[in-house]
C-alpha cells in the first residue's frame, strides 16, 4: 500500500502542452473528399506532456512547481484554468514567450477513435532573454524541491544549457533528477539520478532491442552507460525494467487491463514514481506504484489523471492472496509471501510467542501489532522450545493447536513456527518493517530489535491487559 507521508515538492521541469479534444460522431463520408464527416459534440482541455506530470503528481498529493513555455495566447489561459482545478501546483514558472505559440495537440475522435491530430507548435530554441527567464525559473523551482523532474517532449524547453544548468544546481542542493527522455541518447542527461525510456526510445539511444528479459537489461546497462545513472525502462504489455548501476534488476510485469488509449500513460507513470520517491519510498516500491498507476490510466480515453486513491484502490487488489489469511505456513514460504506484500507496498508487522492458552491479553497485543501496519506475521515457538523454555508441563496445547487458535483471529495474516530459543532466524528472514513486543519488555532486552531498526524499521512496545497471562490461569485452573 501507499506510504502515509507526505511528497516533499517537486519540481516539473520541461514541455508544456495542451492537450485538445474535438469529439462528435461520424456516419458518412464527406462528396468533397473521401474523408469522415463528423459531426461537431463538444471540446475539452486537459493538460498534456510536462502539464499532465504535474497534475497526475499534484493528484497524487504531491507539492508541485511547473517550469515551462507557453504562449501570448488562448490555449495558455484555458492551460491555466485547467491546472488551477489542482491543489498544490504553482504556475510562476510558466514563462511567456511572445514568438511561439502553447503548442497544442488537438484529437478529432468519433467515439473512441481517433480520426486525426492536429498539432500547433513551434520546437525552435527561445530567443536568449526568454531562455535566461526560463532558467532563472528552473533553478528557483529546483532550489524548493526535493526532486526534480525533467519532462523532455523535444519541443524546444530542455536544451542542452537549460539540462546541463538543471543537473548542477540540482547536485549542488543534493536533489536527485528524474528524466523522461526524447534525446537519440542520452549523454545530455548525465547527473541524472534516473532516466525512464519507452522501448522505442531505448533501441533507438542504444540501437539494442528488449524483446526478452535480458534483451533489455543489456539494452538498460547501454543506456546507463550514456550517462551514468538507472534506467527505468517502460516496455508496455511487457511492464516495466528497472537497472541499477549497482547490478541490481527488477522486472515489474503489466496489470491485465483492457487498453483504450495510451495518451499520458507514461507522464502518469513518471508522476507516481516522483511522487513516490519525494515520499521517500525505495525505488523498487516507487516502480511498483507508477506501474499501478500506469496500468490505471492506459484503461481510460485520453490524456487521463490518477488519483492517489485510484492507486491505493489498485495496489491493494494486487496485494497477494497466495495463501488464506491466518495460514500457518513454512518460514521459506513466509519469506516468499512476505516479499509479495511489501512489492505491493505493505508494510509487514512482526510479532511472537508461545501462545499457549489464548485469552484477552493476547488478543489485545495482537490487534495493537496488526494496528502497526499493513500485515501481521505471528511466529509461534514449537513444541520443543516451549518445552526448553518452560519445561516439560508445556505446552498445554500442541503447535498445530495453538497456530490454528492464533490464525483464525482477524487480525492475523500468517502464522510461522520457529524451533530456537529466540525468534531471531526468523526475523532475519523476513526482515518484518515494525517488530512488535510487550510493554513489559525494555527496547534492549527485544531479541531481532537491532535488525529491524538497521533494516530501516522500527520497535514498538504495546500495554498489556493487566492480570492476564496464561501461568495464571493455569494456576487458577489446578485450585
Amino acid at each position: 500500500m501507499l506510504s502515509d507521508a507526505r511528497p516533499g515538492p517537486i519540481a516539473v521541469i520541461g514541455d508544456v502542452i495542451v492537450d485538445h479534444y474535438v469529439t462528435g460522431s461520424v456516419s458518412r463520408i464527406s462528396p468533397e473528399a473521401p474523408v469522415p464527416v463528423l459531426v461537431h459534440g463538444a471540446e475539452r482541455i486537459v493538460p498534456g506532456g510536462a502539464a499532465n506530470v504535474a497534475a497526475n503528481a499534484a493528484a497524487m498529493g504531491a507539492p508541485v512547481l511547473l517550469v515551462g513555455l507557453v504562449g501570448p495566447d488562448r490555449r495558455a489561459d484555458e492551460l491555466r484554468a485547467a491546472l488551477s482545478g489542482f491543489e498544490g501546483i504553482t504556475l510562476d514558472g510558466l514563462v511567456v514567450d511572445p514568438a511561439r505559440p502553447t503548442i497544442t495537440k488537438t484529437r478529432v475522435m468519433s467515439g473512441r477513435q481517433q480520426i486525426v491530430r492536429i498539432d500547433a507548435e513551434d520546437t525552435r530554441a527561445p530567443a536568449p532573454a526568454i531562455e535566461a527567464r526560463l532558467l532563472e525559473a528552473a533553478l528557483e523551482a529546483v532550489r524548493r524541491s526535493s526532486i526534480v523532474v525533467l519532462s523532455d517532449y523535444a519541443k524546444g524547453v530542455l536544451s542542452d544549457a537549460v539540462i546541463a544548468a538543471v543537473m548542477a544546481a540540482a547536485h549542488d542542493v543534493g536533489v536527485p533528477v528524474i528524466v523522461d527522455p526524447k534525446r537519440r541518447t542520452f549523454e545530455a542527461y548525465r547527473g541524472a539520478r534516473l532516466v525512464t525510456p519507452n522501448r522505442r526510445e531505448l533501441a533507438e539511444a542504444t540501437g539494442l532491442p528488449d524483446t526478452t528479459d535480458a534483451e533489455a537489461v543489456a539494452a538498460a546497462a547501454a543506456a546507463g552507460a550514456q550517462f551514468g545513472g538507472d534506467v527505468l525502462v517502460t516496455r508496455a504489455e511487457k511492464g516495466m525494467t528497472l537497472w541499477r548501476q549497482t547490478g541490481d534488476v527488477l522486472h515489474v510485469a503489466a496489470e491485465a487491463r483492457e487498453v483504450f488509449d495510451v495518451s499520458g500513460a507514461g507522464d502518469t507513470a513518471l508522476a507516481a514514481l516522483a511522487t513516490s520517491l519525494a515520499a521517500g519510498e525505495p525505488v523498487e516500491t516507487a516502480v511498483r506504484i507508477a506501474n499501478a498507476a500506469a496500468a490505471i490510466a492506459v484503461g481510460r480515453l485520453g490524456t487521463a489523471v490518477v488519483t492517489r486513491a485510484e492507486v491505493a484502490a489498485a495496489l491493494h487488489r494486487a496485494l497477494p492472496q497466495e495463501v488464506a489469511p491466518g495460514s500457518l505456513v513454512s518460514r521459506e514460504r513466509a519469506q516468499e509471501i512476505v516479499a509479495g506484500w511489501r512489492a505491493g507496498g505493505a508494510s509487514v508487522v512482526f510479532t511472537n510467542g508461545c501462545f499457549d492458552l489464548v485469552h484477552p491479553g493476547h488478543v489485545s497485543l495482537l490487534e495493537a501489532a496488526a494496528a502497526q501496519g499493513d500485515r501481521l506475521v505471528v511466529a509461534l515457538n514449537t513444541d520443543a522450545s516451549v518445552r526448553r523454555l518452560k519445561g516439560e508441563s508445556r505446552p498445554l496445547q500442541d503447535e498445530a493447536a495453538r497456530a490454528c487458535v492464533i490464525g483464525a483471529l482477524r487480525c492475523v495474516d500468517l502464522v510461522v513456527l520457529f524451533d530456537e530459543e529466540t525468534p531471531l532466524e526468523t526475523i532475519t528472514t523476513l526482515l518484518p518493517d515494525v517488530l512488535v513486543k510487550g510493554a513489559d519488555y525494555r527496547p534492549e532486552q527485544v531479541v531481532g530489535a537491532d535488525v529491524v531498526r538497521a533494516n530501516g524499521g522500527r520497535l514498538v512496545l504495546v500495554d498489556l491487559v493487566a492480570g492476564r497471562s496464561t501461568s495464571s490461569l493455569v494456576a487458577k485452573a489446578r485450585q
